[in-house]
């Protein structure tokens, strides 16, 4: 499994600001994750609330630079709004897709969250240097994992001002 929102055509990622949760579109959040019990868990916590949004699901790295960039089968993927990265993934590994991120002028903007298992101090120093903007570790405990990212959804879409694309 690749994705779990639809993707429909967008306009160019100039013409489209951030979505709000004021907003009637949605929010669009890309998940990257490759842990199925993990995944389900941040899926099921995210669509619960008020807020819209639509989340596609990537397992591995290489996908979801793929994603980010439209190429290929994802030529009509949308802009996130939000992404929620995993250090650990097959392929290529979260920290480098953070690094790519945040080296491309045409993403470096979008919001990214590190959600992972690891709380080692290298991890969080290598995490903040490639330009994190929050590096969260997982609970281990599943009423506090499901609170850890109602947070996160709430501080993002109902705190933050997020800029225009």
């Amino acid at each position: 499994m690749t994705q779990a929102a639809p993707i429909q055509p967008r306009t160019h990622e100039a013409e489209q600001p951030m979505r709000q949760p004021n907003s009637a579109i949605p929010i669009e959040i890309l998940l990257v994750e490759d842990s199925p019990d993990d995944a389900a868990l941040t899926i099921d916590a995210l669509q619960e609330g008020r807020v819209c949004n639509n989340i596609t699901l990537i397992e591995d790295g290489v996908s979801a630079l793929a994603f980010l960039r439209r190429e290929e089968r994802y030529a009509q993927a949308p802009r996130p709004d939000l992404i929620l990265l995993d250090l650990n993934l097959p392929r290529k590994s979260g920290r480098e897709v953070l690094a790519e991120i945040k080296q491309d002028p045409a993403l470096r903007r979008i919001p990214v969250v590190i959600m992972t298992g690891s709380d080692d101090e290298k991890d969080i120093l290598s995490a903040y240097d490639l330009h994190v903007n929050c590096y969260v570790t997982k609970p281990v405990d599943l009423d506090q994992f499901i609170g850890v990212v109602k947070s996160i959804k709430h501080f993002w879409f109902q705190i933050v001002k997020l800029p225009a694309a």
